[in-house]
């Protein structure tokens, strides 16, 4: 432990998924605010134990998508009506069924960007660097360990408080992990 490194989070391994599932209920029901559980793959439920609510990341898809199918009007009208308008046997200069496969694929495009952008805005992508991810413990996330973190910025944590209710719901090598 190096004199100079602050404590980021308390971390806590559990054993099972259900174990997982009982451990965020407990710590939802304690009023924790800045927690999560890490798993190596998804677990059926934790988002309702963990009190997840639906993410934004709809509302980017969605103003994306709105703004490609307007563009994609637009661009079909100005192009038909002001840019290049040539009448042809007497048919309209601009048609929204015929501007409608533009109009629908930069709704797929921009809906796309939206949803990536969106992802990446709401959890603060590109991040170079996190705490757990130099703890050598964590590296076992990623093959069959489920691990429960609850980060010292919550305006609950408490030292003591924080390791017995990790350990009461069931946590194991409950510790420190610096940032």
């Amino acid at each position: 432990m190096s004199t100079d490194a602050r404590p980021y989070a308390l971390m806590a391994e559990v054993e099972s998924p259900s174990a997982a599932l009982r451990a965020a209920e407990a710590i939802r029901e304690a009023g924790y605010k800045r927690w999560d559980v890490h798993t190596p793959y998804p677990i059926h439920g934790l988002d309702g134990a963990m009190g997840l609510r639906n993410s934004r990341v709809g509302w980017f898809t969605f103003v994306g998508g709105t703004t490609g199918f307007t563009l994609g009007m637009l661009m079909i009208w100005w192009m038909g009506k002001i840019d290049y308008a040539i009448p042809v046997g007497g048919k309209p200069l601009f048609s929204p069924i015929f501007s409608f496969p533009v109009a629908y694929e930069l709704t797929i495009l921009l809906g796309a960007f939206g949803t990536l952008f969106g992802m990446a805005l709401l959890n603060r992508l590109p991040r170079h660097y996190h705490p757990l991810l130099k703890h050598p413990r964590f590296r076992q996330v990623t093959h069959d360990k489920i691990f429960v973190v609850i980060e010292c910025a919550d305006p609950k944590f408490s030292e003591t408080e924080t390791r017995q209710l990790l350990e009461r719901v069931g946590g194991r090598n409950v510790e420190t992990v610096e940032d």
